[in-house]
């Protein structure tokens, strides 16, 4: 048996379309150095790109290095690269057994990444929106998708002052600006700024699998753009 100890949040959302306000049991992660919103520490330390409030100017001068896109600690069992040490050393827990899946030997960063696969292989699903009911693994997926009923955009870019609900679009857009390109192929030097670009160029370029079929005449292709691109031919509609 598996015993976890995960610390739980509560969150309210107020939905600007019907005004009902709603309550979110949020899954927190016990190693996350930011300060907690719960407590009464002061947090004079805002982070400019995504709001983030922290309590100490080490803590906020660790988070920041997350936007930068800098990647100086590089573990020493694999090659992959981090922004912060903090994240180095939860990284280097999938190199141990320290928190390891009993049912597919798998190893994970932390207690609470380990909780969240384990509801991969029991189904559970234990946050539910209290608007329309849908049902999610992690808090954090909860959150992002409450974001649909309260048109909230916390996450802002200092660069172009773009905003996004999550902090997750956000870094994906923080490259547009940086130029950094974390995903490299393993097969050629390429490297993309997003892990869909690299899964659309190993199909493209170093790939022979065509899934997608035309229903007219059953010719083969590798994206659905292609195929779309093709389906023009038979119907004389314009694909986009």
């Amino acid at each position: 048996m598996i015993r976890i100890d995960v610390r739980f949040e509560r969150a309210h959302v107020c939905c600007v379309y019907t005004g009902m306000t709603f309550e979110m049991k949020i899954e927190a992660d016990t190693n996350d150095i930011t300060e907690r919103p719960h407590d009464d520490k002061p947090r004079p330390y805002l982070c400019i790109v995504c709001d983030r409030r922290f309590g100490t100017k080490g803590n906020l001068k660790q988070h920041e290095q997350i936007h930068t896109g800098d990647k100086l600690y590089s573990c020493t069992q694999c090659e992959k690269r981090f922004t912060t040490q903090h994240y180095l050393r939860k990284h280097t827990n999938v190199h141990s057994s320290n928190y390891k899946c009993t049912e597919c030997g798998k190893c994970f960063i932390s207690s609470h990444a380990l909780t969240v696969h384990v509801r991969s292989h029991s189904g559970e699903k234990p946050f539910e929106c209290t608007v329309c009911n849908k049902r999610f693994t992690q808090s954090a997926n909860l959150v992002a998708h409450s974001t649909i009923h309260s048109g909230e955009k916390k996450c802002k870019c200092h660069e172009c002052y773009k905003a996004f609900s999550q902090s997750g679009d956000l870094n994906r857009h923080m490259r547009v600006h940086t130029g950094d390109k974390p995903y490299k192929c393993s097969l050629c030097d390429k490297s993309f700024a997003t892990s869909g670009n690299l899964q659309e160029h190993k199909r493209h370029v170093h790939s022979n699998r065509r899934p997608y079929d035309c229903r007219y005449c059953g010719k083969m292709f590798k994206s659905s753009r292609n195929l779309k691109d093709h389906v023009y031919t038979h119907t004389g509609a314009k694909p986009y």
